[in-house]
C-alpha cells in the first residue's frame, strides 16, 4: 500500500488548503473531483510523509484518515491525492510472510514481487455465481469438528469474552486446519487487529516453531498502531485470500481477530467525522460494513478455489446482544460459543456447544465426507449433553439421592462430556474419526434404549465396538 502509484493519465496535484484536524481525520478544502478511497500523501512542513485515505467527500471538502497519525499536521501541511485506491501487492511468495496491517513485510524478509496489485475494497461474490458450500474442513477440535462442522466458504464466527483463550483457539485452529483431501493445496490467512507485541510475538513463536508458517501469510495491526489502519487490515487479508483461492486455485481458511477492535475503531472514525451514532454510539452503517467483508467468502462457479472465514470477536461484557455480536450473526452462518464457566473450571477450548451453531453443517458431513453416522451421532451428543446439564440445577435443589438411575446417568454423561469430549489440549490434533469414537464411547455409557436419536443399524454398527 505505501508503495501505490496514481492511476495512469492523471494529473497529481499538491494542495495546501488543510483547514481542520480531528482525531485521525484531515478535513481538506476541495479543489478538484476527488474519488472515494482514493490515497492521499500528506507532507508536513518537515518534510516528512504520512499516507492517508478519502473517507468522504462533499462539495466543498475532503475528509481524510491518516494512517500515521495526525500528531504534528496543521495548515503549513500539503495534501497530494494521487489518483488511486488502496492496492495491495500480492504473489503466492506472500505463504510464509508476517506483514503489518497495511500490507508491508515486517519478517525481515525481503520485498515481495508482485504478481499483481489489487484494490483491496474488493467485492461480495455475486449470489447468482456462488457455489454451494459442501465440504469438510478439519480443525482437530472436536467440539467443532463434530457438533459445529465447518464448511469450505463458510463463515462461522467464534464469540468470546475477555480474558477467555479465543487467541489460543485460533492458533490451534490456524496451525491444524485442513481439508481431508492431501491432494488439495489449502493455506491459512491470519489478520490480527488491536493485538499486544506479546500476543503477536507469541503467535509468530508459534508459527515458526510447528512449521505452520509456511502455508500462513499474517497480517499483524498491534494495539499501539493508528486505529484507523485497523480498518484496511482485515481487506488487505481478504484481497489476500481471494487471490490464493481464485488465481491459484487454493482454499483458504481466514482468520479475523478480534473484529471488536475494528468495530471500536469504526466507531472512533465515526465519532471524529461527527455522525449521528446508532446502537451503543456504533455506527449506522456498521451492519453494512461488516458485510462487506464476511461476504468475501465463499466459492465461485467454474473455480476451483474457496475462501472460508473464522471472525472471531470478543463480547463486551459477555452479552451475546450487544451490537457487534447481533450483527455479525445475522451476516454469517452461526456461531461457536465460548463459555466463561467451562474455562473456571480449566477446560480447553472452553466450548459452550448448546448456544453454538452451524447452520451449513449437513452440507459438510455424512457418507464419503466425514462418515455415515455423524449426524446422528452430534444430535444425540446435543440431547443428551443439554439433558444432564438441565439436571445439574435440580441436584443443587433435591440432591442427586433423588434422581432416578437414568438421570444419574445423564448427569455423569454432561461431565464425562466436559471432562473429555469438550477438553483437549492445545496440542490436540484430533482426527474426525477419533471425535466421533471419542463420543460412541461417551454414549456407551447411557442406556442404548435412550439413544433416540441415534437408529438401530448404526448402534448395532457402533456401539458393538465399545464393547456394549
Amino acid at each position: 500500500m505505501s508503495d501505490a502509484q496514481p492511476m495512469q493519465g492523471l494529473n497529481v496535484k499538491e494542495y495546501r488548503t488543510i483547514n481542520r484536524v480531528e482525531g485521525p481525520l484531515v478535513f481538506v478544502t476541495k479543489t478538484h473531483p476527488i474519488g472515494y478511497n482514493e490515497i492521499v500523501k500528506i507532507r508536513l512542513a518537515s518534510g516528512e510523509m504520512r499516507l492517508g485515505q478519502v473517507l468522504d467527500t462533499a462539495t466543498d471538502s475532503v475528509v481524510v484518515q491518516v494512517f500515521e497519525g495526525t500528531s504534528g499536521i496543521d495548515n503549513q501541511a500539503t495534501a497530494r491525492f494521487l489518483g488511486d485506491v488502496i492496492r495491495l501487492k500480492v504473489s503466492k511468495d506472500m505463504l510464509g510472510r508476517v506483514l503489518n496491517g497495511r500490507g508491508d513485510p515486517i519478517d525481515g524478509g525481503p520485498a515481495i514481487i508482485p504478481e499483481d496489485e489489487l484494490d483491496i475494497t474488493g467485492a461480495s461474490i455475486n449470489p447468482y455465481s456462488r457455489g454451494p458450500p459442501r465440504d469438510f474442513i478439519q480443525t482437530g477440535i472436536s467440539t467443532i469438528d463434530v457438533m459445529n462442522t465447518l464448511v469450505r466458504g463458510q463463515k462461522l464466527p467464534i464469540f468470546s469474552g475477555s480474558g477467555l483463550p479465543h487467541n489460543d483457539i485460533a492458533l490451534q485452529i490456524a496451525r491444524q486446519a485442513k481439508v481431508l483431501s492431501a491432494s488439495e493445496n489449502f493455506a491459512v490467512v491470519f489478520a490480527a487487529m488491536g493485538i499486544t507485541y506479546e500476543e503477536s510475538k507469541k503467535f509468530m513463536t508459534n508459527f515458526e516453531e510447528t512449521g505452520a508458517i509456511e502455508r500462513v501469510v499474517a497480517f499483524l495491526n498491534l494495539a499501539n498502531d493508528p486505529a484507523v489502519e485497523r480498518l484496511i487490515t482485515p481487506r488487505m487479508a481478504l484481497t489476500a485470500a481471494e487471490y490464493l483461492a481464485f488465481k491459484h486455485d487454493m482454499h483458504v481458511l481466514v482468520i479475523l481477530t478480534d473484529m471488536t477492535n475494528y468495530c471500536e475503531s469504526l466507531r472512533q472514525i465515526a465519532s471524529a467525522r461527527e455522525e449521528i451514532p446508532g446502537r451503543r454510539g456504533y455506527p449506522g452503517y456498521m451492519y453494512t460494513d461488516l458485510a462487506t467483508l464476511y461476504e468475501r467468502a465463499g466459492m465461485i462457479k467454474g473455480k476451483k478455489g474457496s475462501v472460508t472465514q473464522i471472525p472471531i470477536l470478543t463480547m463486551v461484557g459477555d452479552d451475546i446482544t450487544h451490537p457487534i455480536p447481533d450483527l455479525t450473526g445475522y451476516i454469517t452462518e452461526g456461531q461457536v460459543v465460548l463459555s466463561r464457566e467451562l474455562h473456571r473450571k480449566g477446560v480447553f477450548p472452553p466450548v459452550d456447544v448448546l448456544p453454538s451453531l452451524s447452520r451449513l453443517m449437513n452440507q459438510g458431513i455424512g457418507k464419503e465426507k466425514t462418515r455415515e453416522d455423524h449426524k446422528q451421532v452430534s444430535d444425540q451428543l446435543y440431547a443428551a449433553y443439554a439433558e444432564g446439564r438441565d439436571l445439574r440445577g435440580l441436584v443443587a435443589i433435591v440432591g442427586e439421592e433423588s434422581l432416578s438411575p437414568a438421570d444419574r446417568k445423564l448427569l455423569a454423561f454432561a461431565e464425562a462430556f466436559e471432562k473429555q469430549f469438550v477438553r483437549q489440549t492445545s496440542q490436540e490434533n484430533r482426527a474426525i474419526t477419533d471425535s466421533l469414537e471419542l463420543s460412541w464411547k461417551l454414549l456407551s455409557a447411557l442406556p442404548e434404549e435412550g439413544l433416540t436419536r441415534i437408529s438401530k443399524d448404526f448402534r448395532a454398527k457402533y456401539l458393538k465396538k465399545q464393547g456394549a
